[in-house]
């Protein structure tokens, strides 16, 4: 049977991923290597029950979130699960899945405290075993699966500037040609800004978007009139050649980006990104590995003032991001089955790391290390995560100042490169 026919038949047994509150959660299945694939949540051994209405299959998650760490004050920056040491409802989502002949589709939308939005809607048409297109909200081909190298809850760094598991509106033509899993796309346009307080953000991944912040020559942000960038026409490609032998696998590729940006209050401009990145499977090993280089061309005539800041946004929240860099990722797993406890499927232990390298040498650059675990059991899948960043700010808040543009631990300037820490346990129920 095909690698596309099994993945349109077969429910994902272990590592799939889902977002929640502020962000996400999330795991990896090692054999997503296509954009082909369904995008899937996880579910452990035992499908979760859904509810099954002519070609329409209705199901859900809803997840809550667990967090201590360096937290000292409120923010605006999005705190996923607030203040250290408590518990919050993250998000609650519904899911429907169409499939009739070769004709199939994918919705879902989020609730999250403050804001809701659409995750995926997309029709797309089975062509043979081997070809699938699809047009709608759906997931860009880009890196060694639909959710990069990470198995974690908090990802690597490519998913904050918009690399990893980035939902954008257009066409996906998915295909499999032997060994090679080749992935084309055309996107119009980011997926678009929901219901939110923000002025662009309300939306699950990062783009390149629209706020109304200012900044002055010494750094002071202000409010002001909308400004920034929408993501316009861009063109994917992603070409994956894969090759086994008895003990291991290897899925060896390259991922191409390219579109241009549409400015408000600011001249038009462009981004690109290209990546090589390889998935190794060795036993119950899986090893993950990135190199990627992305630019964001813009002038630096704009109310930030600087070309080497743009504006990305997500979960109802914008700040600058870097606007040029390499990240190198890396995540190393190992699936521990558990027949000797009854009530639990698998555990899957995970330790990552990733950076963003910034071509400005006056910024700081911005790392995540990840370790942690995954654990399933029946329509459960919790993950217990330590994330230690100086560069990130989903994981702590010491020190941040967000009056000043170089005044937070973050993706762009990174003022505040203190090594901050978050303990997170990530609840999820499927069903």
């Amino acid at each position: 049977m095909s690698y596309l026919k099994k993945l349109n038949i077969v429910a994902p047994a272990l590592l799939a991923s889902t977002a929640i509150f502020s962000h996400h959660s999330f795991a990896q299945d090692s054999a997503e290597t296509s954009a082909i694939e369904p995008e899937q949540q996880p579910v452990p051994k035992e499908q979760s029950d859904k509810i099954g209405w002519g070609p329409f299959t209705v199901g859900g998650a809803i997840r809550a979130n667990f967090v201590i760490g360096s937290y000292d004050t409120d923010t605006p920056a999005p705190s996923r699960g607030g203040q250290g040491g408590d518990i919050d409802l993250d998000v609650f989502r519904i899911n429907v899945d169409f499939k009739q002949g070769d004709w199939l589709g994918k919705f879902e939308y989020r609730w999250y405290n403050g804001y809701n939005l659409l995750h995926t809607g997309w029709v797309g048409y089975q062509i043979d075993d081997n070809q699938q297109v699809r047009a709608g909200v759906t997931r860009v081909p880009f890196g060694p699966g639909p959710y990069g190298v990470s198995q974690s809850w908090f990802f690597d760094q490519h998913y904050y500037v918009g690399l990893a598991d980035d939902q954008d509106t257009g066409f996906v033509y998915a295909s499999e040609w032997g060994n090679w899993l080749i992935d084309v796309g055309y996107f119009i346009s980011s997926e678009g800004n929901w219901r939110g307080d923000s002025a662009d953000s309300a939306r699950y991944s990062y783009d390149a978007v629209r706020w109304t912040s200012t900044v002055d020559e010494n750094g002071t942000v202000t409010e002001g009139p909308i400004n920034g960038y929408e993501e316009r026409n861009q063109l994917n490609l992603r070409a994956i050649y894969q090759f086994s032998n008895d003990t291991s696998s290897t899925d060896l590729g390259f991922s191409l980006q390219a579109g241009q940006l549409k400015g408000t209050r600011a001249d038009d401009g462009n981004h690109w990104a290209a990546s090589v990145h390889m998935v190794n499977t060795i036993d119950k090993w899986l090893i993950s590995t990135q190199l990627t280089r992305y630019q964001f061309n813009i002038d630096a005539n704009n109310p930030w003032g600087t070309d080497e800041l743009i504006p990305m946004g997500a979960f109802d929240f914008a700040w600058t991001v870097a606007s040029n860099g390499w990240i190198p990722a890396m995540s190393v797993s190992y699936t521990i089955d558990t027949p000797f406890i009854r009530w639990l499927d698998y555990i899957l232990p995970y330790i990552e790391y990733s950076s963003i390298i910034k071509d400005d040498q006056s910024f700081n650059d911005s790392q995540l290390i990840t370790i942690g675990a995954a654990w399933a059991s029946g329509g459960w899948y919790i993950y217990s995560d330590v994330g230690i960043s100086d560069g990130n700010y989903f994981v702590g808040n010491d020190g941040d100042n967000y009056n000043n543009i170089d005044g937070i631990g973050g993706f762009g300037a990174n003022g505040n490169d203190e090594w901050n820490y978050r303990f997170n346990i990530n609840f999820g129920y499927y069903f």
